[in-house]
């Protein structure tokens, strides 16, 4: 208490005081540009991650960033959700779960809950979906490896329930709306943004292009061409295949590494021709293949 009481302080002394015009602007009302949903975990701080300021992001946290489908609970995700879309106008919103998620953790073993914990057993029901996901498909895999999985697939569930929802539904129908994906690793600092048309989880390095339309200039994102950060999957055959013959034969289809192993495809000596991959793979070879190559949710 005595390092809030302290924090209080420096901030109405070096905040406050340098910040008088925003903060009477506030109090006016509030216009954020995106509904940011995250974990409750300590580790994480949308303003500090984002770099934003007061008024910036409206935000909904809970254990494990779940948005429970439509009419599925009482809660105020739901209330908080229709609020940001038809009373603020939000046109962007951002799940963002994050490693080493302790609710995610608790979602792998819901019997451990359901007499310790009851009321986070009850809550995690509504990421049944990735629990399911995970447990039918990876059965044969570690603990961590399982836990990586299902935090990337989490944030993909949540994704789906956010549509069951008429005012979310309504406007990603008429264009006005757009949901992104996040995960943010706690001990880099980095943030993986998933891209649905290449299954991957990329760094989110988009320019905004604007053109004018009506009259009006729209801000549009833009891809670039930055390469993927996770997804670092070894070629399968056939991609080795086309890579060699390509390159007149110079490279053996045999040269490609077990799917196992965590070798970025950067390092094969048959994929000059073809897209590098940088940065350290975040899931295994096997986790991206299903996560990431033509996955359908």
């Amino acid at each position: 208490m005595e390092d809030l009481i302290k924090g209080v302080r420096e901030f109405r002394k070096n905040y406050v005081s340098t910040h008088r015009d925003l903060l009477e602007h506030l109090s006016h009302g509030q216009d954020p540009s995106v509904l940011f949903i995250t974990c409750s975990d300590s580790r994480i701080s949308p303003s500090l991650l984002t770099q934003t300021d007061l008024g910036d992001l409206f935000v909904i946290r809970n254990a494990g960033n779940i948005i429970p489908p439509y009419g599925a609970a009482n809660g105020g995700e739901g209330a908080a959700v229709e609020y940001a879309i038809h009373a603020l106008g939000i046109e962007q919103i951002v799940i963002c779960g994050h490693s080493h998620c302790g609710a995610m953790k608790g979602l792998l073993q819901l019997g451990k809950l359901e007499e310790e914990m009851p009321l986070v057993y009850d809550w995690l029901k509504h990421a049944e979906a990735t629990r399911r996901l995970v447990k039918e498909n990876y059965s044969d895999r570690g603990k961590e490896e399982m836990l990586e999985i299902a935090i990337a697939e989490n944030v993909l569930t949540q994704i789906e329930n956010l549509k069951t929802y008429p005012v979310v539904r309504s406007r990603l129908y008429q264009g006005k709306l757009k949901i992104y994906g996040w995960i943010y690793l706690i001990e880099t600092g980095e943030v993986l943004a998933y891209d649905p048309d290449t299954h991957t989880y990329m760094a989110p390095q988009t320019q905004i292009d604007y053109t004018s339309e009506d009259g009006k200039m729209v801000a549009r994102p833009v891809k670039t061409a930055a390469p993927p950060v996770a997804c670092e999957l070894p070629l399968t055959e056939e991609e080795l295949a086309a890579v060699a013959q390509a390159s007149n034969g110079k490279a053996a289809v045999r040269q490609v590494q077990p799917m196992a192993t965590r070798q970025p495809v950067a390092q094969h000596p048959v994929t000059q021709s073809v897209a590098q991959y940088v940065g350290n793979p975040w899931l295994s070879a096997e986790q991206s293949d299903r996560i990431y190559r033509g996955s359908k949710r």
